[in-house]
């Protein structure tokens, strides 16, 4: 039976469905893995670092231009890139004296595809 409390719903059963659970728990992923996971997500956490990868869908970037487009300091625009290239969200070359920033692969501009249609769903 479930019993409705204030907005929330509450399973009041006491039966344990244990080929569900057991199903599950064969499927789930190692601990260390969902620790990856969560800080993944949490690298997604700064809007700052999401405008970044935004940015980073365009166009190959330098720190100078990053900061201009952003209206920040060089320097925080480093400390995020560094969280990010950490993350290998994203990653760089070298030409000169100049580093550019690009995303790390395809699969970053699903994740955020993903995001985007999840929080434009209605």
């Amino acid at each position: 039976m479930i019993v409705k409390k204030g907005k929330l719903e509450k399973c009041d059963c006491t039966i344990i469905h244990q080929d569900v659970v057991t199903s599950v728990k064969e499927h789930m992923p190692e601990v260390e893995q969902f620790y990856d996971l969560a800080d993944l997500f949490k690298v997604f956490g700064d809007s700052t670092r999401v405008k970044i990868l935004y940015a980073l869908f365009s166009a190959e970037m330098c720190v100078c231009d990053i900061a201009v487009l952003l209206n920040m300091t060089q320097s925080a625009i480093s400390h995020q890139l560094r969280i990010l290239k950490q993350a290998r969200l994203i990653k760089y070359r070298k030409e000169g004296k100049v580093v550019y920033y690009s995303l790390d692969d395809d699969h970053v501009k699903g994740i955020f595809d993903q995001g985007l249609s999840h929080i434009n769903e209605k």
